[in-house]
């Protein structure tokens, strides 16, 4: 599969097809989301918000939520609001999520089946990993949402004037509802 997107991709710079899509690193509408990696949400999300290239920041992850106040989420959300221009972030969960009621002991058993080594999995927790809590899922997207929005609104480092919401998003028909 890997071979086949790299033969879309010469062709897509050999025709130009970039072209539609040049715009600089600053959002035009100064806002940040972040959201799921879901992929029922690759084009919807954007086309139910009416956004296009350029118009926003988009981090994506398992969830869509921020599980450490010094996690890659937060830190891209501070480059976006102290680098980038970014004066309103929106957290945006959906419906179906599938790490809503994800479990550790679960995962952790995936990845034995796939050759993780039990000795791997005992060097983590001797670094101090607490791999149940670290791939434990969350119980209730709302939830989850409305925790994010807490701990980067409370953030020590988090600008005071920026806007944070969270919302939830229909994973058929993309309409947000507002938290």
């Amino acid at each position: 599969m890997i071979d086949e997107i790299l033969k879309y991709n010469k062709d897509f710079v050999a025709s130009k097809e970039y072209e539609k899509f040049v715009t600089s690193k600053f959002p035009d509408k100064r806002i940040a989301i972040v959201t799921c990696m879901d992929t029922r949400l690759v084009q919807l999300l954007p086309a139910a918000l009416g956004l296009r290239n350029g118009d926003v920041k988009i981090i994506k992850n398992a969830g869509g939520t921020i599980t450490n106040p010094f996690d890659s989420t937060m830190r891209s959300l501070l480059v976006a609001v102290y680098e980038l221009g970014v004066n309103e972030i929106m957290v945006i969960g959906h419906t179906g999520c599938g790490v809503q009621g994800m479990n550790a002991a679960e995962m952790l058993h995936l990845m034995r089946e796939r050759g993780i080594s039990e000795e791997h999995i005992t060097l983590m927790r001797h670094c101090g990993i607490d791999l149940d809590s670290w791939l434990h899922g969350f119980e209730d997207s709302t939830d989850a949402v409305l925790e994010t929005v807490d701990l980067i609104s409370n953030h020590p480092l988090m600008a005071a004037d920026v806007r944070v919401a969270g919302y939830i998003m229909d994973s058929t028909t993309g309409e947000l509802t507002t938290l």
